[in-house]
């Protein structure tokens, strides 16, 4: 039974914005225990989904981050910035402004989705305090995703696979039809988890209500990528990454394997552990499970990186 993890919020400015942090802390604290920073998907689905990576906290006796990337949930939104505003280094240089103003030094990451593609351009960059990175559900390039979205595709039911392809040729993916579509796709590939977990659903109703930053980085939806990351790959720069790097993917995964692989592959003594019978959402599909690993994989690279101070 997990005891009472205290939790408190601010905000940190950024480029004359704001960024919501919140900060959850361990009722009893390792010392050794470096602190952890859960990086959300989307682009723009807020931290909400991941929430329950809290739980690390206690579980791990450490301190764990989570923020609202700028332009969802609860930081500033900006529904007028243009397109060019939205970049992969907007968002490297958003986290470093929040590790700095908490005043961490060395720190683990953990992204999901997005947030693991995130989590991979502040590791090939060679921060000093990185301790670990853990990427779960990440694709390393969006050519692979869209590809391997294509294969799973193929594998829904004739109506639903004829009803994407007309409405995406029309320009009516707001269509009944599309839609009802696209939560089959999701109920496959993205969260299996019936019904829909509440912090899934409220990350979901906070990006419909403000799609700025999906719509524009990604598209209308996980497998119409049309937005500005369609070219966006790191496959070529994951041999700089030096951090102990965990690799993690559901078997039903949107994320496919051929997605992922490349991390596995090139980054130095990276490992990879695929949970069965989960999707995308493997955090919420098998919390204990998914918190179990990461949390050993954590503990290890605590005391690694007490080594080398």
């Amino acid at each position: 039974m997990l005891t009472a993890m205290p939790s408190s919020t601010r905000t940190v400015p950024f480029r004359g914005h704001e960024t919501w942090v919140q900060v959850t802390t361990p009722g009893s604290a390792r010392p050794e225990a470096l602190p952890l920073f859960v990086l959300h998907g989307g682009p723009g689905m807020a931290h909400n989904y991941v929430a329950n990576i809290a739980a690390l906290a206690d579980e791990t006796g450490r301190t764990v981050i989570h923020y609202d990337q700028l332009g969802c949930g609860n930081s500033t939104h900006l529904p007028d910035a243009p397109a060019d505003f939205w970049t992969p280094q907007l968002f490297v240089d958003e986290f470093h402004t929040v590790r700095e103003a908490l005043g961490i030094d060395r720190y683990h990451v953990l992204g999901q989705s997005w947030g693991g593609m995130l989590g991979a351009e502040i590791a090939v960059r060679v921060p000093s305090g990185l301790a670990s990175l853990s990427i779960c559900n990440s694709p390393a390039s969006m050519q692979l995703w869209v590809e391997g979205a294509a294969e799973l595709r193929a594998q829904l039911p004739a109506e639903a696979r004829a009803a994407l392809e007309r409405h995406e040729a029309d320009g009516t993916v707001t269509d009944p039809a599309y839609l009802a579509a696209t939560e089959e796709f999701y109920r496959r590939h993205v969260c299996r988890v019936e019904p829909m977990p509440k912090d899934f659903a409220d990350t979901v109703a906070q990006m419909e209500a403000e799609p700025t930053v999906y719509h524009t980085m990604n598209g209308p939806n996980e497998f119409h990528v049309i937005g500005t990351l369609r070219d966006w790959s790191i496959i070529d720069r994951l041999p700089s990454v030096t951090a102990p790097t965990l690799v993690i993917a559901g078997e039903f995964d949107e994320a496919t394997p051929a997605t992922w692989q490349p991390y596995a592959d090139l980054i130095p003594d990276a490992r990879a552990h695929v949970f069965d019978d989960t999707s995308h959402c493997t955090h919420l599909e098998k919390p204990e499970e998914f918190r179990s690993v990461i949390a050993e994989f954590l503990n290890q690279h605590d005391l690694a990186a007490a080594a080398r101070v």
